[in-house]
């Protein structure tokens, strides 16, 4: 992982959290199928309660629907709701890209040049589960950059959407093209130009979305 969470202990709830978000993300556990509390807390290996709170959370994001005495059902994938997550996204998401670029610490500047080269050696390596962690550990660097808990917040279950419509119907020509608007992004916020990044993110979107469109045409 390149996101800072590898470098410390996590909480056992938050553990449970990043272990079934990225199950569902990549299909593991299937859109529409249902499960169960126990099959997870099975599943994981970890305590009921860190398992429930990571269930509830979840829920709370639409990728989980608990359904009194028939289970839990994974979120269906809807190509066209692929359009709706993005549009949803495109305004927050140029919001905390010129943030980021204004306030980016040493520290968060180091982050994002990890997640760079982590993203360059998931395109060489044709790696697409790693390349959706250096994914999320960008979305989350630039969200602790840009100081701005609220779109943050709001915009985190959006990503998590994405990432999963993005590995359920991405592109077969490869990791590269993306990669490639993600590094810009990176690199107009390491030079603290807001415009810039601004304008990197919007046009990351813009690619989203046209394999969105792609998708839901299919």
């Amino acid at each position: 992982m390149v996101a800072a969470r590898a470098d410390v202990a996590e909480p056992v709830s938050l553990k449970a959290y990043h272990a079934l978000e990225e199950m569902i993300v990549t299909l593991e556990l299937a859109p529409g199928s249902i499960t169960t509390e126990r099959m997870l807390v099975e599943i994981l290996g970890l305590g009921r309660t860190p398992v429930r709170e990571a269930i509830q959370r979840l829920a709370w994001e639409g990728l989980i629907s608990v359904r009194p005495r028939a289970g839990l059902e994974i979120a269906p994938l809807h190509a066209a709701d692929w359009l709706r997550v993005l549009d949803a996204r495109r305004g927050v998401e140029i919001i905390l890209a010129r943030s980021a670029a204004r306030f980016a610490t040493a520290e968060i500047s180091s982050r994002l040049q990890a997640t760079a080269v982590a993203i360059h050696q998931a395109v060489l390596g044709n790696d697409v589960i790693s390349y959706l962690e250096a994914d999320k550990s960008l979305d989350e660097a630039i969200a602790l950059a840009a100081d701005n808990q609220f779109a943050a917040r709001l915009v985190a279950p959006l990503q998590t959407h994405s990432r999963r419509f993005w590995f359920r119907f991405r592109s077969r020509t490869g990791l590269a093209e993306a990669a490639g608007n993600h590094v810009a992004l990176i690199r107009a916020i390491l030079d603290r130009d807001e415009e810039a990044a601004a304008t990197e993110a919007d046009r990351l979107m813009a690619l989203l979305r046209l394999h969105a469109q792609a998708a839901a045409m299919r």
